[in-house]
Formats: structure tokens, C-alpha cells, sequence
């Protein structure tokens, strides 16, 4: 072992050992931070199970969105347009389900195939923006910069003309389910089987990495780093689903619901774990999706190889014209499971749905540590990212903030982080 080994720390010996990145290290000390925070500030209001369960609900339609927005930004793009695309997108779904389809094709209302063909329909819009604006960028050769910001504007002025301005409620009571609340959610019963899921899928990739590590005589990880990085997901899973069933339905809704099956009410009350919300699944599914495809696929590798040099991906054979146009695609698919997350959270298509979202989508992949220079980007880290940045924004409500001031806040902390982000790859390199 080479001597400078000896002089190391513990914990940098357990990061080495575990390859944990330093940067995703901070991010978590970061986010602990801001937890411990707001919760003395707020008089312990922040760290109940009932705000850290919405906060979950509130991170998931960005933190869909943020998985595409790597790609992009990997590959020396940017997408200004995503909050605009959600917000058209919704509206397109509320009006199918609450006019085109019931009415002028006739389904009726409460047909099962309504939320179907309305999320169906709103994939196909979403990934047709996303087509139209990756050829204008990659075959026009029009920066994505100015294609987006176009479609900034243009998106959010067609969500205002689909229905002039009017609010569309409400959605379908199946499509709804997508936007949590207590009929959202699977239960306890069931959150304890998606982490009982979640810790063997941990345990089983730790187990095929070593592996496939001995297979090519790749370095090995000590084994009790194996076990560490175990004991560490699975006891982060474990405490999740812990908080969100940790949270009851409300009492009134805990009530009818006991008088509609023959329950008894016990005078403390009747307790029902709301456990893990449907929108909270659908964007941990999207994460794992998206982390399969950016690190397992060949599509992977070309996004990536493109982002660090280009010209020496299209040498290499790569079409990266195509690439590009498949990325946006892909995002705007995102941005209409985002879109279905938030009208269904809203019970409404609103005109003001998914305003600003764009900035918290490229702030979360930023602070998550993808590089606005292209080539260097984590689905994980963007993920953690959107979770950063809506615990600012939901401890600043909790706290009775002024908007205008969390904007500021927000502003600060994006600039922090790239420069962090910048000292980082200067220091690395």
C-alpha cells in the first residue's frame, strides 16, 4: 500500500473505499443542513412526517423533469421551454378529459379508458413539441438556446389558447391518483413491500458489480465497504418509507372512510398510514429508468461521448444530429409525466401550471452537479438536486417568506453552487 494511504482520515479512506463521490457527500451534508435549519427556525414544523410527505409530493414532478434535463445539459445544450411544455401538455389532458373525450367522442364520463387515452394523448404532444424542437437544433442548426426560448413563449401562449384562459376541472377520479393525497398513495402494507423491493435491488447490484468486477479483474471494493454501502441504502430506504407511513390521513377523510366500510372508530382515533405517494413511485421509477439508460445504454454513452467533444463523436461515427433530436424527445415525454403529476395534484389544468419550472429543473441539475460545459453529469445528483431545491423553497413558506424573497434565496444559491461547482473541476484538474 502506497504511504500516503496511511496518512488519510477515516472518512476518506471509507469514500475511497466506497467510491462515494466527494461532491454527493456534500450534497447530503448540504440538505441535512438545510433540513436541521428550517426545523429550529420553523419550531420544529419542518422534520414532522407530514411536511417531509409533501415535500416528497412537491419534489416529483420536477425531479422527473431533471432526469432529462441532464442529457441535455451533458451534451452542451439547454432547454428553457420544459415548465411551458408541462403547462401546454396539462392542458391538453384536462381538456380531453373533461370535454373531447366524454363528450365529443362519447365515453362518458367515468370511462376507465378516459385517464388512458388522456395520459396517452398527452405523451404523443409532448413528445412531438420535444421532436419538433430537437430538428430545429440539430438539423437547423439553430442554438437550443434561442429554439427554446421561443418555445418558452410560444408553449405557454398555446396552453393560454387551447382553452382562452379558463381553468379546466376537474380530472378524472383514476387520473388523480397520480397527484397523491390519501386515495393516492399505497399504504403501509404496500410501502414496506416497495422497500423490501427497493433493499434487495440495492443488495442484488451490489452483489453483480462485484461480480462483474472479478469477471474483467477490475479493482475489488473491500467487503466491508460493500457492507457499508449496503447498510447505508437500504437503512436510508428503511427510514423513507418509516417517515411517509408515519403520516395519518386526516380525520374527517380516516372517518367516511370507516363509515363507508363498517369500522369501528377507536376513541383515540382511527390511524391510516397514507405511506408512499403514487407521484413519489412514478418519479423514483423515472430515475431508475433514466440512470439504466444514461449509464447501461449505447444512447448513454453517445450523450456523454458528445458532451465531451463533439467533433470527435461525429468522427467516431456517431450520429449526433439524431442524438440530439432523440433527447428532446425524450424530454418532452418527461415533461408529460410531469404534467400529468401536477394536474392531477391540482385536480386542475390552470394557465399558470409550470411557470417558472424551468429555472428550479436546470438550478436542480446544476446544484446537482452536472457541468453547463457538457460531458459531466448524475441522474442521482440531479435527483438530489430537485430535492435541495424544493426544501428551500417549501422551509421558506413554512416560514412565512415573502415570494419575492425567495426568489433572491434561490437566485444565491444557484450561483453558490456553480461557483462551488467551478472551484471543484479546477481543484480536480
Amino acid at each position: 500500500m502506497h504511504p500516503s494511504k496511511f496518512a488519510q482520515n477515516p472518512l476518506q479512506r471509507f469514500l475511497m473505499a466506497t467510491e462515494i463521490d466527494t461532491r454527493l457527500l456534500g450534497m447530503i451534508g448540504a440538505l441535512a443542513i438545510i433540513w436541521i435549519g428550517f426545523n429550529v427556525f420553523s419550531g420544529g414544523l419542518f422534520l414532522t412526517p407530514r411536511n417531509l410527505w409533501n415535500l416528497s409530493v412537491q419534489t416529483a414532478s420536477v425531479a422527473v423533469m431533471v432526469t432529462g434535463m441532464v442529457l441535455i445539459i451533458v451534451t452542451r445544450n439547454i432547454d428553457l421551454s420544459v415548465g411551458s411544455v408541462l403547462g401546454v401538455v396539462g392542458m391538453v389532458m384536462g381538456v380531453m378529459q373533461t370535454d373531447i373525450l366524454p363528450n365529443q367522442l362519447g365515453l362518458g364520463l367515468g370511462n376507465p379508458l378516459i385517464w388512458v387515452l388522456s395520459l396517452v394523448g398527452g405523451l404523443l404532444v409532448g413528445i412531438g413539441i420535444g421532436a419538433l424542437q430537437g430538428v430545429i437544433i440539430a438539423y437547423l442548426r439553430v442554438p437550443a438556446f434561442i429554439v427554446t426560448l421561443g418555445g418558452y413563449l410560444v408553449w405557454r401562449g398555446a396552453a393560454w389558447w387551447v382553452t382562452m384562459g379558463r381553468t379546466v376541472a376537474p380530472m378524472d377520479p383514476t387520473f388523480q391518483l397520480m397527484g397523491g393525497g390519501p386515495a393516492g398513495s399505497v399504504g403501509q402494507r404496500w410501502s414496506w413491500v416497495v422497500a423490501s423491493i427497493a433493499c434487495a435491488a440495492i443488495l442484488i447490484g451490489l452483489y453483480t458489480g462485484r461480480r462483474q468486477r472479478r469477471r474483467f479483474s477490475f479493482p475489488l471494493r473491500p467487503l466491508w465497504a460493500e457492507a457499508a454501502l449496503g447498510a447505508i441504502g437500504c437503512g436510508l430506504t428503511i427510514g423513507a418509507v418509516w417517515v411517509a407511513n408515519a403520516y395519518p390521513w386526516p380525520r374527517r377523510i380516516a372517518e367516511n372512510y370507516a363509515a363507508a366500510n363498517g369500522l369501528t372508530v377507536p376513541e383515540t382515533g382511527l390511524f391510516i398510514s397514507h405511506g408512499i405517494a403514487i407521484p413519489v413511485l412514478i418519479a423514483m421509477g423515472v430515475g431508475v429508468v433514466m440512470s439504466f439508460i444514461s449509464m447501461r445504454t449505447r444512447f448513454g454513452r453517445y450523450v456523454f461521448a458528445m458532451g465531451g467533444n463533439p467533433e470527435a463523436a461525429e468522427l467516431a461515427g456517431i450520429n449526433t444530429r439524431w442524438v440530439t433530436v432523440k433527447i428532446f424527445m425524450l424530454m418532452g415525454a418527461l415533461c408529460a409525466i410531469a404534467a400529468a403529476i401536477s394536474t392531477a395534484r391540482l385536480n386542475a389544468a390552470t394557465n399558470a401550471l409550470g411557470t417558472l419550472d424551468e429555472l428550479y429543473v436546470i438550478a436542480a441539475a446544476v446544484i446537482g452537479g452536472t457541468s453547463l460545459a457538457g460531458g459531466v453529469g448524475s441522474i442521482a445528483g440531479a435527483l438530489l438536486g430537485a430535492l435541495v431545491m424544493q426544501s428551500l423553497q417549501s422551509g421558506m413558506v413554512l416560514m412565512g417568506m415573502d415570494s419575492p424573497l425567495q426568489s433572491i434565496v434561490v437566485g444565491i444559491v444557484l450561483v453558490f453552487a456553480v461557483w462551488l461547482d467551478t472551484l471543484y473541476r479546477r481543484n480536480k484538474h
